[in-house]
C-alpha cells in the first residue's frame, strides 16, 4: 500500500521550448494554459495539483523553457534556480520530469545530462511520441533508461490515455520519495559543454532509428514558407487575408450585436421615464459598453487565426524569416516573438522580452512594442474605418477597408522598426547578438486548444467591459451630465458639463491635430483602457445629440468630422501613449520609473507630430 506523503508530492516539468511541456502540464492538472508553437510564450512559472492514480496529492510546477541551466536569460534564470532551490517563493522539487519532444532529442538529451549533476531524481517522459510514430521514428527507450540511469516513458500530451506511463511512474517515485540530496551543480565550461554535445549525439545515433525516407513533410514545406523572397511574400499575404476576414467575416455578427443594443436601449427609454437614471441605463451603460463590445466578432477572428497560426507552427516560421528584419533595426532575432504577441496585447508582449539575454537588446524591444497594434486599438480603427471609408472592393476581390485595416498595422510595425533603429543608434549601441531557434514541427491543431484560446480571449475583452470599460462609461456619463445647463441656456446642455468643460480646455491644444472637444473628452479615459475611447464617444455623442449605438456613433461622426480629423485621430492611435496598466508593466520588467515615463514621452511627441502632419497635410489637399 502506498504511504501518502504528509505534504503535496512536488514535481516539475522542465524542457526544450516547443517540447509541448505546457500541454503536458494541462493533461496532468486541467488548467487551461496558452499553448503555443515557439519559444518565448511561457516565461514565468505555471502551478498545479492533481491526485495521482495511487492517491498521491502532488503539486505540478511548469518551469520556463530553456536549454540550459546556464541562465543567460531572466526565463532561463527562473529555471535554474527553482530547481536549485534558492528562490524563496519556490519549494525545491522532489521530482524532475524532463519533456522532450520525441521527434527531435538531442537538445533535450543534452540538458537532461546536466540536469543529473543537480541531485533530483529525474523522469524522461518522450512526448508527442505519436507523432514520432506516424513519421517512422523508432526509439529505444529502454536503451536510452540504461545509458541515463533514469526511467524513459512516452506520452502524448493532447491525446486521451496519453499520460497513464508518466503517472504510473510518478507514483512509483512517490512511493520512495526521499529528500533531494543537496546541489551539487556547477556551471559547465567550454569543454564540458562539447563532451555533453558529443554524448548526446552518440546516444541519438545508438537508439533513435529514423526511416531511411523520411514521411515528415516539414522539410518540404518550409523549403517554400521559408525562401527569402517567396517566404515574406506568403507572410504578408497570410497577414493581408487575416485583415480582410476581420472586416468581411465580422460585418453580419457586428450588425446584429448592435441591433440587440439598440433594441435594449428603446426598450429601456420606453419602460423607465426621462430621468437621470434612464440617462445612465441608456446614454451611459448601454450605449457605452454596448459600443466597444460590438466588436467582439472582429476580436474573436483576430485571435482565431493568430492561435491557429501558432498552434501550426508557422509563428516560428514568421520568426525566421523577420530576423533579417528585425536584425537590421538593431534588435534580437528573439524579439520578433515579444513583437509579436503585443498584437494581442503590449504586455505579455513586454514580458515576453525575458527570453532576451541581452539587457541592451532587451530595453529597447520593450520600448518599441507598444507600437505593434494591439488588439484595443481595433474598435477605434474599425469606428472610423467604417464611417469614411466605403465597405466596397477594389479589382473585385480586396475590400477597401480591410485594406486601409492593413495598412495600419504596417504602420506600427514600421515605426516599431525605426524607432528601435534609433534607440540601438543612439541610446544602445552594440552589435546585435546571432539568433538561434529550433523549428517546431508542423502539427495539427487541436480544436480543443484552439476552441479554449480564443473563448479565453473573448472573456478577457468581455470581462474588460465588464469592470474597466463600465467603470470608465459611468465616470464619463456623470462628467457629461453634471451640472446641468442653466436655466438661460443657449447651447446644448452638455457644453456646460463637466466633461465640457476639459474638453474645451484641452480643445486649443488638440487644434493643430483637429481634434474637437468631444475627441479630446474621449483621449483621458482612454488612458485606463485604449477601447474606451470609443465608448467615451458614444456616451459623449448619445448625451450630446442623441445618437445610439454603432451605426449612430458612426453617423455622427462622419457628419461632424472632416476626413483631415479622422485621418489624425487614426495616425494619433498609431503612436499614442500605451494605457496606464502597460506603463506599470514595463515599471515593473525594468526595475525602474525611468523607461515607462521615457515611453510615455516619446511615445506622446511621436503621436503628436504623426496627427499634427497628417491633419495639416490632408486639410492642404481638400480633406
Amino acid at each position: 500500500m502506498l504511504m501518502k506523503p504528509v505534504r503535496d508530492y512536488r514535481i516539475a516539468l522542465i524542457g526544450n521550448p516547443n517540447c509541448g511541456k505546457t500541454a503536458l502540464f494541462n493533461a496532468l492538472t486541467g488548467s487551461q494554459q496558452k499553448v503555443a508553437n515557439y519559444p518565448g510564450v511561457t516565461v514565468e512559472r505555471k502551478e498545479g495539483a492533481f491526485v495521482s492514480p495511487a492517491g498521491v496529492r502532488t503539486s505540478v510546477l511548469d518551469l520556463p523553457g530553456t536549454y540550459s541551466l546556464r541562465g543567460r536569460s531572466p526565463d532561463e534564470v527562473v529555471t535554474r534556480d527553482a530547481i536549485l532551490g534558492v528562490l524563496d517563493t519556490v519549494d525545491r522539487p522532489d521530482l524532475l520530469v524532463c519533456v522532450a519532444d520525441a521527434t527531435n532529442l538531442r537538445l533535450m538529451l543534452r540538458l537532461v545530462l546536466e540536469l543529473k549533476s543537480v541531485g533530483i531524481p529525474m523522469i524522461l517522459t518522450l512526448n508527442m511520441s505519436d507523432i514520432a510514430a506516424h513519421r517512422g521514428i523508432v526509439i529505444d527507450s529502454g536503451g536510452l533508461a540504461s545509458e541515463l540511469g533514469i526511467p524513459v516513458v512516452t506520452s502524448v500530451a493532447v491525446g486521451q490515455n496519453g499520460t497513464v506511463a508518466l503517472l504510473e511512474e510518478i507514483d512509483r517515485k512517490a512511493a520512495v520519495a526521499a529528500s533531494a540530496s543537496a546541489s551539487s551543480w556547477s556551471e559547465q565550461d567550454s569543454g564540458e559543454i562539447r563532451k555533453a554535445h558529443h554524448l548526446a549525439d552518440s546516444m541519438v545515433a545508438r537508439f533513435v532509428t529514423a526511416p531511411a525516407v523520411s514521411k515528415d513533410l516539414t522539410n518540404r514545406i518550409d523549403r517554400i514558407v521559408l525562401h527569402p523572397v517567396f517566404g515574406i511574400v506568403i507572410l504578408l499575404a497570410v497577414l493581408f487575408l487575416i485583415f480582410q476576414a476581420v472586416f468581411t467575416w465580422a460585418a453580419v455578427p457586428m450588425e446584429m450585436i448592435s441591433a440587440a443594443f439598440d433594441a435594449l436601449n428603446t426598450t429601456v427609454k420606453s419602460v423607465l421615464p426621462d430621468s437621470m437614471l434612464s440617462s445612465l441605463l441608456t446614454d451611459g451603460i448601454i450605449t457605452g459598453v454596448g459600443g466597444v463590445l460590438v466588436f467582439l466578432p472582429q476580436i474573436v477572428i483576430l485571435f482565431f487565426f493568430i492561435i491557429l497560426l501558432e498552434d501550426l507552427g508557422y509563428m516560428a516560421r514568421a520568426a525566421f524569416l523577420m530576423d533579417r528584419v528585425v536584425g537590421g533595426a538593431g534588435l534580437h532575432g528573439r524579439s520578433f516573438i515579444p513583437l509579436l504577441s503585443s498584437f494581442a496585447c503590449a504586455i505579455p508582449g513586454i514580458m515576453a522580452t525575458r527570453v532576451i539575454e541581452n539587457r541592451r537588446q532587451r530595453l529597447a524591444t520593450i520600448m518599441v512594442a507598444p507600437l505593434m497594434t494591439c488588439s484595443a486599438r481595433i474598435p477605434v480603427y474599425t469606428l472610423i474605418i467604417g464611417a469614411f471609408v466605403p465597405r466596397q472592393s477594389v479589382a473585385g476581390i480586396v475590400n477597401l477597408q480591410g485594406l486601409v485595416m492593413f495598412s495600419l498595422y504596417l504602420a506600427g510595425i514600421v515605426s516599431a522598426f525605426v524607432v528601435a533603429f534609433l534607440f540601438r543608434r543612439l541610446v544602445w549601441k552594440g552589435k546585435s547578438e546571432p539568433f538561434i531557434m529550433e523549428m517546431p514541427s508542423y502539427k495539427r491543431p487541436m480544436l480543443r486548444s484552439l476552441a479554449m484560446g480564443v473563448l479565453q480571449r473573448a472573456y478577457i475583452f468581455v470581462r474588460r467591459a465588464g469592470t474597466i470599460i463600465l467603470s470608465m462609461m459611468i465616470l464619463i456619463w456623470f462628467l457629461s451630465t453634471v451640472p446641468g445647463a442653466p436655466e438661460a441656456a443657449t447651447e446644448p446642455a452638455i457644453n456646460y458639463s463637466f466633461a465640457g468643460m476639459i474638453g474645451h480646455a484641452l480643445q486649443p491644444l488638440l487644434a493643430p491635430i483637429g481634434f474637437n472637444w468631444q475627441i479630446s473628452v474621449a483621449l483621458i479615459p482612454g488612458m485606463a483602457a485604449r477601447e474606451v475611447a470609443v465608448g467615451a464617444l458614444a456616451t459623449v455623442y448619445a448625451i450630446g445629440g442623441g445618437t445610439s449605438g454603432e451605426a449612430g456613433l458612426a453617423t455622427a461622426i462622419a457628419g461632424q468630422w472632416s476626413l483631415a480629423t479622422a485621418l489624425s485621430l487614426l495616425a494619433w492611435y498609431v503612436f499614442a501613449p500605451q494605457c496606464a496598466s502597460t506603463l506599470v508593466v514595463v515599471r515593473r520588467e525594468t526595475n525602474s520609473w525611468q523607461w515607462p515615463v521615457l515611453m510615455f514621452a516619446y511615445m506622446l511627441m511621436l503621436a503628436y507630430a504623426a496627427s499634427f502632419i497628417v491633419f495639416q497635410t490632408a486639410s492642404y489637399l481638400g480633406g
